[in-house]
């Protein structure tokens, strides 16, 4: 059975998975690449990095995955439907190397890039965004990348099975926030908690039965 996923997704103390000010050269906004540092630190990432607890988490980012659904803002910066030449933030080369899904109002032509990589542009609500994502993904696994409201919104919605958000020890005081509108969560997920030496915190959620 398909499941809907999400790997690696880093907040604040505070809550927020980007800070303020996402521009081009900043595509996570003030917070910069703090909230990523953790993952830098890894075997997964570089030779001869951390082979812990975090790189055991974000191995588990690929595996499986056959479509992603990711938020405008995690595909690009704020303005980036006024420049058609544009093709995401990722590179020639996105790291995600499936069909992915762009969840915004301004809909244009599909873009293929390097590695298998797609990005296909939708103007949908979460479920039938989702639908369409299952299709594409050939009875594997849909990941939900976000950002933060992306993530936000299929949680609300009740279409995650699976999502491991990592705490990082800083404070970012603004920015997107990931756990407003979805109190009571904890109410439908078994929630595991696993403390890595870097002195990020992994919280895995798995949908209850």
């Amino acid at each position: 059975m398909s499941l809907v996923r999400v790997h690696n997704f880093a907040i604040s103390l505070d809550g927020f998975g980007t800070g303020e000010g996402q521009s081009r050269d900043l595509h996570f906004g003030h917070a910069g690449e703090r909230l990523h540092e953790w993952m830098f630190a890894t075997r997964w990432w570089k030779a001869g990095g951390s082979a812990g607890v975090d790189d055991a988490f974000v191995r588990q980012h690929d595996p499986g995955i056959g479509a992603e659904i990711m938020g405008a803002g995690k595909f690009a910066h704020p303005g980036w439907e006024d420049d058609p030449d544009w093709k995401g933030a990722w590179g020639p080369n996105p790291p995600f190397h499936t069909p992915v899904f762009v969840l915004t109002h301004h809909v244009r032509p599909s873009i293929e890039m390097e590695g298998g990589t797609t990005f296909h542009f939708v103007d949908a609500p979460p479920a039938e965004a989702l639908e369409t994502a299952q299709a594409a993904a050939g009875g594997q696994d849909v990941r939900i990348g976000g950002g933060a409201t992306v993530i936000r919104e299929f949680l609300a919605a009740g279409l995650i099975d699976h999502a491991h958000i990592v705490v990082v020890p800083i404070l970012l005081g603004r920015g997107v926030r990931l756990w407003d509108g979805v109190e009571g969560l904890e109410e439908h997920y078994a929630i595991e908690t696993t403390v890595s030496p870097s002195g990020v915190t992994h919280l895995t959620f798995s949908r209850k039965a």
